[in-house]
């Protein structure tokens, strides 16, 4: 694991903020010239700290108005039926998450972001439902992010 010093730290604030930030605000913004801050930013993407960098889109404004929670309980706990299920549903444009779970009934949480509820439904009926080992299905619709953030809280590391 590399250390992070303060500088590092206050690199990763602001690119979390705006991953397409140049270099020259960057440093201006962090109080380094552009050569350091690029080198910095060049051996925290080789350490694997900064892994890629992408444009996040306003779902609603592209009339995708439905995000659903999603818990699956799968038939088995082996790992070829584990490895299958992830394979599958990694390839399903509207999962935006898929996270292997403890502490309930459930085995999966997906997060799927959808249309309407009709595309809800043939997402659930024609995909999510077919997939080998899927025992059961419980769907949970968000009705507001009160926190919406993708930022990591480095004052903790």
């Amino acid at each position: 694991m590399m250390h992070l010093d303060r500088t590092d730290k206050k690199i990763l604030k602001e690119l979390q903020k705006n991953g397409g930030i140049s270099n020259l605000e960057l440093a201006d913004k962090i109080g380094l010239s552009a050569s350091p801050c690029s080198r910095r930013v060049k051996a925290l993407s080789e350490a694997g700290i900064i892994g890629k960098t992408v444009t996040l889109l306003d779902e609603k404004k592209l009339g995708l108005t439905l995000t659903a929670l999603i818990s699956i309980s799968m038939d088995r706990h082996t790992p070829d039926r584990f490895s299958n299920f992830e394979l599958a549903v990694s390839s399903y444009p509207e999962v935006q998450e898929c996270l292997l779970i403890t502490g309930s009934t459930a085995d999966y949480q997906l997060k799927v972001v959808v249309k309407d509820m009709e595309a809800y439904q043939l997402f659930l009926l024609g995909k999510l439902t077919k997939l080998e080992g899927v025992t059961g299905v419980q769907s949970s619709f968000v009705m507001r992010k009160a926190v919406d953030t993708n930022e990591l809280p480095l004052d903790t590391v």
